[in-house]
């Protein structure tokens, strides 16, 4: 791998570190995280309720993951969980009202601060970064 290349993906994982970190501080202020966030997004466009499987599969990690995450979010009053009348071994994670609240105030929180942390760039910078993006990721 070329010094450039290397530079090049460093560069890359500093900077979504930085606004990873940024995201993550913001909604820290609400005692969310981008898991718990994500989690609740894919529970809200489900129609707010998902087996833990199908949960897990949409967040990309493994049931023990979100089985720790539902944890979280019940707890905080979140989610509840449920028995899933289509499949009696399996359980659901249901969104209750303080979450669907939460993620509508995550989701918000998410995109004002897109909105500062891209201000930085022009329009067609802004195109450009995420064509690229799109490029190196596909």
């Amino acid at each position: 791998m070329a010094d450039l290349e290397r530079a090049g993906l460093f560069a890359v994982l500093h900077a979504s570190s930085v606004l990873e970190g940024r995201v993550e501080s913001r909604l820290a202020a609400i005692n969310l995280s981008l898991a718990k966030l994500a989690a609740l997004r894919h529970l809200s466009r489900a129609g707010d309720s998902l087996p833990l499987g199908q949960l897990a599969e949409r967040l990309a990690c493994v049931k023990s993951n979100v089985t720790q995450l539902v944890d979280r979010l019940e707890a905080e009053g979140l989610v509840t969980r449920s028995h899933d009348p289509a499949d009696r071994r399996s359980r659901l994670a249901v969104l209750t009202d303080k979450g669907r609240r939460a993620c509508a105030l995550g989701n918000d929180i998410q995109h004002r601060t897109e909105r500062e942390l891209f201000s930085a760039l022009s329009p067609d910078e802004s195109m450009q970064l995420r064509q690229l993006l799109a490029k190196l990721t596909a």
